[in-house]
């Protein structure tokens, strides 16, 4: 494929597949062959848009592409990403990245016997603010994060756990490099049958615990995360792209000083480096930073939460 643009396609552009449209459309290296949706108005709308043709049936893109983002309902992400793992075109899905860990297992399973590229839409790893402070979290005792947005139509099949949670729990499950002891949790369904605000509390056998709370009905938008660890305390605005960090400086002889401020973060779209992430591993034959057993980890951990809820 060296020296030969890559040719993609997005399967679902509705609220987040326009999005990777809009973007892969402008890549470098990178030629957006197809969208695909249902519905055929909006697949025109969005071909329109970006100079590409417009389908309705990601069956006709068989043998036509190298990659394809996945961006449909989550109970579809196994029967359309696995005939094009199983013919080795690369595949990012959006996350969670399949209804039950069964249908993961399977996606893994298609990926490892062909070969191809799997990797799951876990935006927020991809956030300047948290690449900025990944180095920074060494030895987490305890972490916070609210992550509260206001109501919307989209993802109602899903519980809030699975719908904005995960990015949170994904992001502890790579600082935390411990094993989870315990979970408790706790989820109200305010205005769908669903789990619309969720509580989670983990322990790691490290000693660290995070607390998780996640909202899709509050008036306030809020996405951040704080981890305090020995002498240090470093904080995340998710949206506003802003961190910060403080520590305890210790010298013979003298009062220990608080030192610190906002740490250095150079914007940028985390979606648009999702997708440059997904197409360089496809070039250079290498995993993604989300890879599918990321994805996996964090859709297995997610569904313990779920199921701590449920028995409350």
């Amino acid at each position: 494929m060296s020296g030969e643009a890559l040719r993609l396609a997005v399967i679902g552009v509705g609220h987040l597949g326009r999005h990777h449209a809009r973007i892969a459309s402008t890549l470098d290296g990178v030629r957006l062959t197809a969208v695909v949706d249902l519905k055929a108005d909006r697949a025109a709308e969005i071909a329109a848009a970006h100079q590409t043709a417009a389908l309705t049936d990601y069956h006709e893109l068989f043998d036509q592409v190298d990659a394809v983002v996945v961006a449909v309902p989550t109970e579809a992400h196994l029967s359309v990403a696995t005939p094009f793992l199983e013919r080795g075109v690369g595949v990012l899905v959006e996350k969670p990245m399949a209804h039950s860990l069964e249908e993961a297992d399977a996606m893994l399973a298609a990926a490892g016997a062909s070969g191809a590229t799997l990797a799951v839409g876990q935006t927020e790893r991809y956030n300047p603010a948290v690449a900025a402070v990944l180095p920074l979290v060494t030895s987490p005792r305890f972490i916070e994060v609210h992550r509260l947005g206001a109501f919307s139509e989209r993802s109602l099949d899903i519980d809030v756990v699975f719908d904005v949670m995960i990015h949170d729990l994904d992001i502890i499950l790579a600082l935390v490099r411990s094993e989870i002891v315990s979970i408790e949790a706790v989820g109200v369904p305010v205005l769908t049958p669903k789990f619309d605000i969720a509580n989670a509390r983990l322990r790691f056998a490290s000693g660290c615990i995070a607390n998780v709370t996640a909202s899709r009905i509050s008036r306030d938008r809020v996405r951040k995360i704080r981890f305090f660890q020995p002498d240090a305390y470093i904080s995340i605005d998710y949206a506003a792209q802003e961190a910060e960090g403080w520590r305890l400086s210790r010298r013979d002889g003298q009062r220990p000083q608080i030192q610190g401020g906002p740490i250095p973060v150079q914007s940028d779209e985390p979606l648009r480096r999702e997708l440059a992430d997904f197409v360089a591993a496809i070039r250079d034959r290498r995993a993604p930073l989300v890879d599918g057993q990321a994805g996996r980890r964090a859709l297995a951990l997610a569904t313990e939460v779920a199921e701590k809820m449920k028995t409350v």
